[in-house]
């Protein structure tokens, strides 16, 4: 009997193990403070990536910092997609707890007091059908992962997908 019930347990770990390894990345949950709380993937209104006449600005992901205690400066912090687009916050921008920052496309002047940096480029980073969104610390570890897909992560098709509240 005690082998059996040891191979029963064995079989049980070894089950639960092969579930947490096989789990998706955007399943994951990471150490940190700072959580990507929403994308709008699809600006609104046909996609045109002209600087001055562009919607670019109106794609963006939002940023929070889910600390109710830590102010975290996003200097060195890098947001990228799943072919290498990346944006690099080059200074400093410091959240507050509970604050948040949306990175959009586009030109335009950063703000710690309108809550906004702008990624100083005219080309779109989310693609509009499926992508995946990493946050990843100066040190190089992740912060925040997800993966999103138009239909399914979409339903109602707004272009805009939350991932935290």
């Amino acid at each position: 009997m005690r082998i059996r019930t040891a191979a029963v347990a064995t079989t049980a770990v070894a089950g639960a193990l092969a579930a947490l390894t096989a789990a998706p990345a955007h399943a994951a949950e990471y150490t940190s403070a700072l959580k990507v709380r929403g994308v709008q993937y699809d600006a609104p209104g046909p996609d045109s990536n002209k600087c001055s006449t562009g919607n670019t600005r109106h794609e963006y992901l939002t940023i929070k910092n889910y600390s109710s205690t830590k102010t975290v400066n996003l200097k060195g912090y890098v947001v990228k997609d799943a072919v290498g687009n990346r944006f690099v916050f080059r200074s400093n921008h410091y959240l507050e707890p509970r604050d948040h920052v949306k990175l959009r496309g586009g030109n335009g002047t950063d703000s710690d007091k309108n809550n906004v940096a702008y990624r100083n480029n005219c080309n779109f980073i989310w693609n509009n059908d499926k992508d995946t969104i990493y946050l990843v610390k100066p040190t190089g570890s992740r912060a925040d992962v997800h993966a999103y897909t138009k239909r399914g992560s979409d339903p109602d098709g707004n272009g805009y997908i939350p991932f935290h509240k």
